[in-house]
């Protein structure tokens, strides 16, 4: 059986950026470069994949911005630095070889979500997620385990209800209902990470909660019916594409 290991590249390299106290410069993107494509090679033979991508953003506006203007609005953009070098960092792990995916107008997390959907529905073998970013945890429930490369540690099912208190089936539900102020998704006002975990707990589903919020006559079961369009807004905002013209086929994916 195959192995993919699906890199979240920005992840990694904005994660090593910022950990350098310096102020920007090109000598600090350099270092980054440096330090990056290491983290890069270290990745491919800690896990000996069969197959390998790193998936970056392509940068400028995405499907997400066309459903909600307001996405990202708040997000610091890349430092000139930094982006100026991915150019190079995307030639460098081209070379070892590892393929590098940015498509326009989606993002890497919907890169990684197709092709690791793709990848476990075809009945592959293994998947892997280089990424600490909780977006991409609901694809544990499709059979994919994460590697938290600064941690050196697997996030699972376990994993996953240990943190949230959800299963991974449940969790992009929870995130549509907190909302995320770093990608500026809304969420449902005044509910956080315990009250959602809390009302999937007892109502499953965010279906399921809305059927529910009729009874419910305290402030949470006010604020879920105010913001029921903007929390339908925020699980489309949520949601990972799964239909991503990826241009790639396996073969070109193998180590």
């Amino acid at each position: 059986m195959g192995k993919l290991l699906a890199i979240d590249g920005l992840n990694i390299v904005r994660r090593i950026y910022e950990a350098n106290p310096e102020p920007d410069s090109p000598e600090k993107a350099e270092t980054t470069l440096r330090f990056s494509l290491s983290a890069f090679q270290k990745l491919r033979q800690e896990h000996n994949p069969t197959h390998i991508l790193a998936a970056f953003d392509y940068g400028g506006k995405t499907w997400r911005h066309a459903l909600y203007e307001k996405y990202r609005e708040f997000r610091a953009p890349m430092p000139a630095e930094l982006r100026l070098s991915l150019a190079r960092l995307f030639s460098e792990l081209e070379r070892c070889p590892i393929k590098v995916l940015n498509i326009p107008q989606v993002e890497a997390d919907d890169v990684i979500g197709t092709a690791i959907i793709r990848w476990l529905a075809e009945r592959r073998g293994e998947a892997i997620i280089a990424s600490t970013d909780k977006d991409l945890h609901v694809l544990i429930a499709q059979g994919a385990v994460v590697w938290d490369h600064f941690k050196n540690e697997w996030h699972d099912s376990i994993w996953v209800q240990k943190k949230f208190g959800v299963r991974p089936d449940q969790l992009a539900d929870l995130l549509s209902l907190t909302g995320d102020p770093t990608d500026g998704i809304p969420g449902v006002t005044k509910i956080g990470i315990k009250t959602a975990a809390r009302l999937l707990q007892a109502y499953g589903t965010i279906d399921g909660i809305m059927a529910g919020a009729g009874i419910l006559k305290n402030t949470v079961g006010e604020n879920l019916r105010k913001d029921a369009k903007i929390l339908a807004l925020s699980r489309q905002l949520v949601a990972l594409k799964s239909d991503v013209q990826l241009g790639v086929t396996w073969k070109m994916l193998a180590v």
